[in-house]
C-alpha cells in the first residue's frame, strides 16, 4: 500500500546490522592496516563508517576492497606442459558473468583475461575453469553474490588464493575432490568480493565427464 515502508526482509542491504558485524569489519580493518593495504588516516576513516553503519547496505562497501584474511601462494615447480598458454588464446571470450534471477554458466575452452567479474543476484554463476585458456599466469576473478550463488571449478594443477568476505553468506574453498598437483605448473587464480546472504565457493575437480567414465568402465 502507498505510503507504508518497504518490508526491509526483501532487500538484504536495508536489514539492520549488530555490534558483532561492525566489530567483524573493524578486525578486518585492522588486519588491513597492519599489513599496509590502507594507511592510518583511510582506517580511522573507515572505523568511524563502520561504527556509524546501521545497515549491511552501508557496511559492504567499507570493506568489499579488502580480503578477510592473506595467505601466501604455493610454490609450484615449473613444467614442460602448463596449463595456462599465453598468447595461444583462441577461445571465446567474456566481459563479464551476469546471473539475475537466472543461472549463467562459463564452461570448456573458453579466454580467462587477467580479471573476470562474476555477480548474482538471487541466481547462480558458474564458473569452470577446468578447459579454460588463461592469458596470464596470475588472474584474479571479482565474485560477488546477492541472495545467490557464484561456483568456481578448477583443475588439479590450478593454485586458488580465496581472500573474500561474507556477511551472512559463504565464501570458502570447498573441499577438493581431486588433490593439488604443483608438478602440473598450473595458473594462480584469487578470488576476491562479498558474499551478502549468499554464497561464493571454488572447489577442485578432476576433468569434465571423469566420474561418469569411470562409473562405465565399472
Amino acid at each position: 500500500m502507498e505510503g507504508q515502508p518497504r518490508d526491509p526482509g526483501h532487500d538484504p542491504s536495508r536489514l539492520r546490522i549488530s555490534d558483532a558485524d561492525r566489530h567483524q569489519v573493524a578486525e578486518v580493518l585492522r588486519q588491513a592496516a597492519g599489513d599496509g593495504r590502507i594507511d592510518l588516516a583511510e582506517l580511522d576513516e573507515r572505523l568511524e563508517a563502520t561504527y556509524a553503519a546501521k545497515t549491511y547496505g552501508e557496511l559492504v562497501p567499507i570493506t568489499v576492497d579488502l580480503p578477510t584474511h592473506h595467505r601466501p601462494v604455493p610454490a609450484t615447480r615449473p613444467s614442460a606442459t602448463p596449463a595456462w598458454s599465453p598468447g595461444a588464446t583462441t577461445g571465446v571470450r567474456y566481459s563479464g558473468s551476469v546471473a539475475v534471477m537466472s543461472e549463467t554458466k562459463r564452461v570448456g575452452a573458453w579466454v580467462v583475461e587477467d580479471d573476470h567479474t562474476a555477480f548474482a543476484l538471487m541466481g547462480s554463476v558458474v564458473l569452470d575453469l577446468r578447459q579454460a585458456q588463461f592469458e596470464q599466469r596470475e588472474v584474479t576473478i571479482y565474485a560477488h553474490a546477492v541472495m545467490g550463488e557464484v561456483r568456481i571449478v578448477v583443475d588439479a594443477g590450478t593454485t586458488v588464493v580465496v581472500e573474500g568476505t561474507a556477511v551472512m553468506g559463504e565464501y570458502s574453498e570447498q573441499r577438493p575432490r581431486v588433490p593439488f598437483d604443483a608438478e602440473r605448473g598450473g595458473p594462480v587464480v584469487r578470488v576476491k568480493g562479498v558474499a551478502l546472504m549468499g554464497s561464493v565457493h571454488v572447489q577442485r575437480k578432476g576433468p569434465p565427464g571423469e566420474s561418469l567414465r569411470k562409473r562405465l568402465r565399472r
